[in-house]
């Protein structure tokens, strides 16, 4: 299986199963001499650890990072970082039932169709397990970002609905947040998604959402006009986080429906010549494929969990048709635990979009 990593001078490979002895990263590309401990990666993959609340899947994973290369004496040394996490909480009897046959909305066919083998183990590499070491990965990003920018530079995701249920942009409270389990922004919504939770888990069901990812202090000029667009990269990498079925930058969809003067971003001086005043941000902080230095902004649609409890009409691996009903600890919404690895995937496409204009311009 090839095409594990991404990125161009900060390249990140991320190998091992859901239900294998460890999963893992290796770090590319990263600068020396940069501050890094395990402490400065443990609170982002704290956020995304599984069992937190009854919202999530309850596989009990503690999640706790090792650094087996690339830092010496409390420093990056400009060497491969490779980072691990052992797996400790496996119930692989779970999946007994599936070994033979496919979940609908999920990768095993595909993987059977492309590889002729899969690892039917909670979905081995298709598994959103792997998303863990993408945000071990996006907190040596953020390191990377402190050193080169500083830390006006914030990256911050939120979930913006789950289902049909919004929130309400009037009530937008970054500060929430941090406050409940949903990285609400919107503490009234709170109570309607745990209801609308409670009713999809009681029925063994599941539940797509939408998140929302904004990246301020961004830098004008990172990005390039033709093939190493920021938005195209951003996109992509977005879309590549497990169970990502459509990503936008900025307005997004909504721009089909505007007049040009609409959604043009009026630009008015300022007293940086260097840095003039928008006074709008349809675009989503990115023009031509350049950053303009207002906030990146990017939403995501996610699928439902696929493994559900509710049987659906499949087919096994000799073409015989079956119901398929997955037994197992699984998250109703995979929306939820997405927001920390949109966050991760912003910093990493940031910081190797950074190292890029660095070795190009050397604006930095």
């Amino acid at each position: 299986m090839s095409e594990n990593s991404f990125g161009r001078l900060l390249r990140v490979m991320t190998w091992g199963e859901s239900h294998g002895p460890a999963i893992g990263c290796v770090i590319d590309g990263c600068p020396p001499r940069l501050k890094l401990s395990e402490a400065d990666i443990q609170p982002w993959l704290d956020k995304r650890r599984p069992g937190q609340s009854r919202y999530t899947t309850q596989r009990r994973e503690p999640d706790h990072v090792k650094i087996l290369s690339g830092v010496f004496e409390g420093q990056t040394t400009g060497t491969p970082i490779a980072l691990m996490i052992e797996n400790t909480n496996q119930r692989s009897r779970d999946y007994g039932e599936i070994a033979q046959q496919y979940r609908p909305g999920h990768a095993d066919i595909t993987y059977d169709l492309k590889y002729g083998v899969r690892d039917y183990r909670g979905g081995g590499r298709s598994s959103a397990r792997e998303t863990a070491m993408r945000v071990a990965a996006g907190a040596v990003a953020r390191v990377i970002l402190r050193e080169l920018i500083g830390p006006q530079l914030v990256i911050r995701g939120a979930l913006t609905a789950i289902g049909a249920e919004e929130v309400d942009r009037a009530n937008w409270d970054w500060a929430q947040t941090e406050q409940n389990p949903f990285w609400s922004p919107d503490s009234e919504i709170v109570p309607k998604w745990e209801k609308q939770l409670d009713a999809v888990r009681k029925a063994g069901s599941s539940i797509g959402a939408r998140l929302e990812v904004v990246a301020e202090g961004v830098p004008a000029g990172l990005g390039a006009p033709v093939y190493g667009k920021l938005d195209s990269e951003l996109a992509g990498g977005l879309m590549g986080i497990n169970g990502v079925k459509a990503v936008e930058i900025g307005d997004g969809f909504a721009v089909s429906c505007l007049r040009g003067e609409e959604n043009a971003d009026p630009i008015r001086p300022s007293d940086d010549p260097l840095a003039p005043q928008f006074l709008s941000n349809h675009a989503g902080g990115i023009l031509g494929g350049i950053s303009t230095g207002q906030p990146v902004i990017a939403r995501m649609a996610i699928k439902p969990t696929s493994s559900i409890l509710v049987p659906v009409p499949s087919v096994n691996r000799a073409g015989e048709a079956v119901e398929v009903r997955t037994k197992g600890r699984h998250d109703p919404c995979i929306g939820i635990r997405a927001v920390p690895v949109a966050e991760a995937m912003m910093a990493c496409i940031l910081a190797d979009h950074v190292l890029r204009n660095h070795a190009q311009c050397g604006w930095l």
